[in-house]
């Protein structure tokens, strides 16, 4: 099979295609024929940097995938052949033709739903749905969502707008301030002008609450326009600054509550994965996958996520999609 490999952290040109023997299942496993691997920020971190909780090089990236069961490690998952799934991989693996995963994690895809819609859910549809539950999020509220055109603030943008909350969504330039629109923010402010803070103010006054995929100083002025009693939940830190660095005097005086992460136990996640394919088979929800490349194209995938030229989420394809 091919695969791509990861041999030493660096530049996204050091993800290579190589042939690789594929993975035989073991008992309690299955054999899955991947269509689509998914990419999240946190991956080309780890790729850059090393930071991330992924297996040390060499190493197949991929935590998660979508495609067919193909084969089963013993007759106890012969069942399962032939559905339509995603799953994680447990961190690694996923960016090749063939992957071996633990067959008590497959969720399987509504058969109404396209098969890369389905893996754009896998990680971010169960984390918009954590975070809008986290934020607490109800009718009238104003809330900021920062990088809005990005795979989880897309998604956001969405379940905010159908709770009827009114959104105001900070995306960097026209492209991405018009799909926020689309997707039902009521207000798009290009967050890399100097003044976006107070075009904010001038639009809605202070906001209730924070959506934070952000990070560093974007998240720290964020956190300035919100009201007494508002609630930030930071859930990434996109702008590779860590997170906001807040004051606690300032959140105890205006009685803000802020949560750092949205990761539930895996069946919390199992839980909202389903969900999110279930609002997507019923029209509800709709991932926006802005670039799709094949293996090969793993590196380009890396840069454009690095460079903000994606929209929306980046998927790697192989041969069987």
């Amino acid at each position: 099979m091919r695969a791509v490999w990861l041999k030493e952290f660096g530049k996204p040109d050091l993800l290579r295609v190589e042939d690789t023997p594929p993975p035989v299942p073991a008992a309690g496993q299955v054999l899955i024929a991947v269509e689509f691997a998914n990419i999240t920020w946190i991956e080309t971190m780890f790729r850059a940097t090393g930071f991330g909780p992924f297996p040390p090089p060499p190493m197949i990236p991929g935590n998660g995938v979508g495609g067919v069961v193909t084969a089963a490690g013993s007759a106890a998952e012969e069942h399962l052949v032939g559905k339509r799934v995603v799953t994680g991989t447990g961190g690694s693996g996923g960016c090749a033709e063939l992957v071996a995963v633990d067959a008590t994690q497959l969720i399987e895809v509504p058969p109404t739903v396209p098969m890369d819609d389905a893996v754009a859910l896998l990680s971010d549809g169960r984390t918009a749905l954590m975070i809008i539950a986290a934020a607490e999020v109800r009718a009238g509220d104003r809330i900021l969502i920062e990088a809005a055109a990005g795979g989880v603030g897309s998604l956001l943008v969405q379940l905010a707008e159908a709770a009827g909350a009114r959104v105001v969504a900070l995306a960097g330039g026209p492209r991405k301030m018009a799909l926020a629109r689309e997707l039902g923010a009521a207000i798009a402010i290009d967050y890399r002008e100097p003044d976006w803070a107070a075009a904010v103010r001038a639009a809605c006054g202070e906001v209730d609450v924070v959506l934070d995929g952000v990070g560093g100083a974007v998240a720290e002025v964020a956190f300035d326009l919100l009201g007494r009693g508002g609630r930030m939940i930071s859930f990434g830190f996109s702008s590779a600054a860590g997170w906001p660095d807040l004051s606690e005097e300032a959140i105890a005086e205006r009685g803000i509550r802020v949560r750092r992460g949205v990761f539930g136990p895996p069946e919390e996640q199992t839980r909202r994965t389903t969900e999110a394919l279930a609002l997507a088979a019923a029209s509800r929800l709709r991932p926006v996958i802005g670039q799709r490349f094949p293996l090969d194209g793993a590196g380009e995938a890396h840069h454009t996520m690095e460079t903000r030229a994606a929209v929306g989420k980046t998927l790697l394809y192989t041969a069987s999609s």
